[in-house]
């Protein structure tokens, strides 16, 4: 009999799995959010993960109420892992998903955490918590798995039905059990780490990799942009070499990039080691938003009338979390310039709420800008003709371009820049 799997939290991670999962299991999806649960049950789904069609056949139940999770077999838990104002982990929807599983889970239980972590939180923070709530004994009443999740928003290609899947747990048949669940879902694409230590570890240096190549390649603009050398122009060249590492400078946001390098540096320093390289990235990349502002300016000499293209943390994506194109905005706010922000993919209501803009609903010549900076290379930009900035723009007005998103073919009659 194929076991009843309950999924906490609903966002980006957590809802393609359940639907995945729920074309073979018996799934319940459990999210605290009810107007989330709400939407999906009118089969929409914010994130634009999971089609509307899928939505309306999928067997995936949802809830808010804790209790539809009884008899559960397998937990599988997918909230958001993020740091504090002080860049420091915030473990506290683990404990609080943990605190809702503790009083549902019986002997046999498996409960499994995506999310993000430093090595050890599944072990030694997440287990007590089980252990106290539920009086039963992690590794003999209940067991502990980890599978660290891999979902790349926006991405239709490396989705979590195509990609190899790691998996974990606390006993060998446990790890077998889990590989053969996830399995299902990906025509057994699966990875069986050494240890849930290992598995934790192997996800948090993912994307701290990424930061650090990422900070590697900010750094190196702003050092060729004083020597008035285009970063793309050195990156086409260095890249026809068959091991050069093809990334490119940019804002780095998100839940996942932004944050995951912060949970490792505080596992390192509580065992007395100092993570300078970690931190180092960490410090370039939160720093770039200030030296774009700082080169835009130098660049006009002037405050000008901007106007922000995107505002989402990446491309094609409604998620705001992190995003860092607002610390864009602000740094040039308070160099004079007054600015305004557009994006195709952003929620309004959102946006004002979070951040306290209103998003300039349509593109015209009824008050054309100075500028417009290309923050986020949303599909709608990337397709931007001279005649589409001749629509919002004044003559021999500048484009900012941070993404290099018009570079192959500058638009006509107006001053254009990049890194």
């Amino acid at each position: 009999m194929e076991p009843k799997i309950a999924v906490i939290g609903l966002g980006y991670v957590g809802l393609p799995l359940a639907v995945a999962l729920a074309k073979t299991h018996v799934v319940v999806g459990y999210d605290t959010s009810e107007q989330r649960v709400r939407e999906l049950k009118e089969a929409h789904d914010r994130t634009r993960e999971v089609d509307e069609s899928i939505l309306k056949n999928t067997k995936l139940q949802v809830s808010t109420d804790p209790s539809s999770m009884l008899g559960a077999d397998i937990f599988i838990v997918t909230v958001p892992t993020p740091v504090s104002a002080g860049n420091l982990p915030d473990l506290e929807p683990l404990r609080k998903a943990s605190e809702v599983i503790g009083e549902l889970i019986g002997k046999g239980s498996v409960i499994v955490y995506e999310s993000t972590v430093y090595p050890g939180v599944t072990e030694d923070f997440c287990g007590p918590i089980l252990e106290k709530i539920s009086g039963l004994k992690s590794g003999v009443d209940f067991f502990l798995g980890y599978s660290p999740e891999r979902i790349n928003p926006g991405d239709k290609i490396h989705t979590v039905d195509k990609i190899t899947k790691v998996v974990s747990a606390q006993t060998p048949i446990v790890s077998q059990k889990l590989a053969q669940i996830y399995g299902q879902i990906n025509n057994n694409n699966i990875f069986v780490a050494k240890s849930i230590k290992a598995a934790e570890a192997a996800k948090v240096i993912e994307n701290t990799q990424r930061d650090i190549n990422i900070a590697f390649m900010n750094e190196i603009s702003l050092i060729f942009s004083k020597m008035n050398i285009s970063i793309y122009d050195v990156l086409e060249a260095a890249s026809t070499k068959w091991n050069f590492l093809k990334f490119t400078p940019g804002l780095v946001g998100g839940h996942c990039i932004g944050v995951d390098p912060y949970y490792l540096a505080q596992a390192s320093k509580n065992l007395g080691y100092d993570p300078q390289m970690i931190l180092a990235g960490r410090s370039i990349n939160e720093a770039m938003p200030n030296e774009l502002a700082d080169l835009m300016t130098q660049r006009v000499g002037r405050s000008l009338r901007l106007l922000i293209l995107g505002l989402t943390f990446k491309e094609n994506v409604p998620d705001l979390r992190n995003t860092k194109v607002t610390s864009l905005i602000e740094a040039l706010r308070k160099r004079g310039h007054q600015v305004d922000v557009h994006d195709p993919c952003a929620d309004p209501k959102e946006a004002n709420q979070f951040f306290g803009y209103d998003l300039v609903p349509v593109l015209t010549l009824d008050d054309p800008y100075d500028g417009v900076v290309g923050a986020v290379p949303h599909t709608l930009y990337c397709q931007f003709s001279t005649a589409d900035f001749s629509r919002f723009l004044k003559p021999q007005g500048w484009v900012f371009d941070l993404k290099a998103i018009w570079r192959s073919s500058p638009p006509a009659g107006f001053n254009y820049w990049t890194l």
